[in-house]
């Protein structure tokens, strides 16, 4: 499984990585939306991991831009992950095209059950898109 994680703090990086290795998945990292954008463009993901508040753009912005694509990465799975607690944030974040969202700081188990509901809801093949 290729994950990749757009996320402005290396240590949130660092730990989801050694989370998701234990399931031996393979997370490529982008340090902000801008950079996360331009590497769903050139490689293929199973999931997108997104983070909200980064310098430039933000999370909710780059999952408009992934959700305005015309090709199949247009319904590549997005989980939110923030330290946000607004009390409308689930909603707003499905509203933007996010399927499912996640708080910081990411428990493992959390994680993993996330992935597998995205996994269960996509046809096997739908969820490689080069």
């Amino acid at each position: 499984m290729q994950v990749l994680f757009v996320e402005d703090d290396p240590m949130n990086r660092r730990v989801v990585r050694d989370m998701l290795s234990v399931a031996g998945a393979d997370m490529a990292e982008a340090e902000d939306a801008e950079r996360g954008l331009a590497m769903i463009d050139a490689g293929s993901y199973n999931i997108i991991l997104m983070d909200l508040r980064m310098p430039g753009m933000d999370g909710l912005t780059a999952i408009g831009h992934i959700r305005a694509r015309t090709d199949a990465k247009a319904s590549l799975p997005v989980i939110v992950v923030t330290a946000d607690t607004a009390l409308d944030l689930r909603a707003s974040c499905l509203a933007g095209g996010a399927n499912e969202v996640l708080q910081k700081p990411v428990a493992m188990n959390a994680l993993f059950d996330a992935i597998g509901r995205m996994i269960a809801q996509a046809d096997g093949d739908q969820m490689i898109l080069n």
